[in-house]
């Protein structure tokens, strides 16, 4: 079995990541910051409790690990703005650590997730190729694309292996609601819970919604398939507002006799206005692309809140 690390790995996306690489062979290890993991790990991952900014902690740790999959943030655009230093702070320095840290280990591929929804900035054309020009206009967006260019100079300097993602908007069972970050979760469960709807301008962001599932093959595929040095889209192609996500949404609601109550408000400075990958350049290199429809993803997203929502206080 392959030896691998999810740093960041119990939350939202890590957690399906994590059963995915089990079912590929892989031993895994979790590194997180939370004492027990927030969602439930698959039987025989290791979960480690601990810094990541901390050097000599990840060295103990990824020691004879030769494959990193590196999840781990710890802001959100929203948080961003409202403190663009601390967002520096908190997510800069533990990254060049864990770049410094590995360059001297013996690892075959570090896959690094960025973000496609942020470092692009304001888009020239839709989709997006992983050639448009990165201009964030988010605090979010720039140290997330200062983290890329670190990793990608210890790759020239240093041979690190590195391998960047671009996801799309991630949505799906497990992903937590009401924290700045996931439509999709948030919309669900307001519905549910008989609160407003924010949408900022008169429809809503514009993005890529792809299912948990589809993204962590997608980073599986760059893991096994894709060239170190290299940066990939995951995403579906497809765009949709924030109001085509509530009509899609909507007929489920009605089944249980709910009606979204929905706010518009003006739309948010840092907000690109509409954001949609082209995710060519991943399908070319490794045969990755989605299968679970826009359809069936939020229904699945719907039936798991519904059946979850007790888990969900109300803030």
């Amino acid at each position: 079995m392959i030896p691998c690390c999810v740093i960041g790995g119990a939350g939202f996306i890590g957690s399906h990541l994590v059963e995915l690489l089990v079912t590929r062979g892989r031993q895994v290890t979790v590194i997180d910051q939370e004492t027990t993991p927030a969602q439930t790990l698959s039987e025989g991952v290791c979960y480690v409790s601990g810094d990541y900014g901390d050097r000599d902690f990840l060295r103990v740790v990824l020691e004879g690990k030769k494959e990193i999959i590196d999840l781990a943030y710890a802001t959100v655009p929203k948080t961003s703005f409202e403190s663009p230093v601390n967002d520096i702070i908190s997510n800069l320095p533990a990254s060049v650590n864990l770049f410094e840290v590995a360059s001297s280990l013996e690892i075959h591929k570090l896959i690094v997730v960025s973000s496609g929804g942020v470092v692009y900035g304001l888009s020239n054309n839709l989709p997006i190729p992983e050639t448009h020009p990165t201009n964030p206009i988010s605090p979010y967006g720039i140290t997330k694309l200062a983290v890329e260019k670190y990793a990608f100079m210890f790759h020239r300097i240093s041979s690190l292996p590195v391998i960047l993602v671009r996801p799309s908007n991630a949505y799906g069972e497990r992903q937590k609601p009401f924290t700045g970050q996931g439509f999709v979760a948030t919309a669900i469960a307001s519905i549910l819970k008989g609160r407003e709807i924010m949408i900022y301008g008169n429809q809503g962001t514009i993005r890529d919604y792809i299912h948990a599932k589809d993204l962590v093959r997608g980073i599986v595929a760059t893991l096994e398939h894709g060239t170190p040095g290299s940066c990939y889209n995951i995403g579906t192609g497809r765009g949709k507002s924030n109001l085509e996500v509530l009509d899609a949404i909507l007929p489920f609601a009605r089944e249980l006799g709910l009606e979204p109550r929905i706010k518009i408000i003006p739309a948010k400075a840092y907000d690109v206005p509409a954001n949609v990958l082209d995710s060519t350049k991943l399908f070319n290199e490794t045969g990755w692309k989605p299968t679970i429809s826009f359809e069936n993803g939020m229904e699945r997203a719907w039936n798991w809140y519904r059946d979850a929502l007790c888990n969900f206080p109300v803030k």
